[in-house]
């Protein structure tokens, strides 16, 4: 794993917002994100299962957002 890039220097001795700064760097990275995706194994098969379901979702909120809005009489 490589962190190159994500050092934050410590100005005035505020170490609370070095802190912040260094988390939204981590956040932004999506180092989080890989860490947590490697901590299990994940089947192939559930994988595209997973995939394919946000997927679906995703289409189902795009259909939804293009009906006409119900009648109000």
């Amino acid at each position: 794993m490589k962190l190159y890039g994500r050092t934050v220097l410590v100005q005035d001795g505020n170490v609370e917002r070095a802190l912040r700064k260094f988390k939204k760097k981590i956040q932004n990275s999506g180092i989080l994100l890989e860490l947590r995706e490697r901590e299990t194994y994940q089947k192939p098969t559930a994988r595209r299962k997973v995939k394919k379901g946000a997927a679906k979702s995703r289409w189902r909120k795009y259909l939804r957002s293009q009906q006409l809005p119900p009648k109000q009489y």
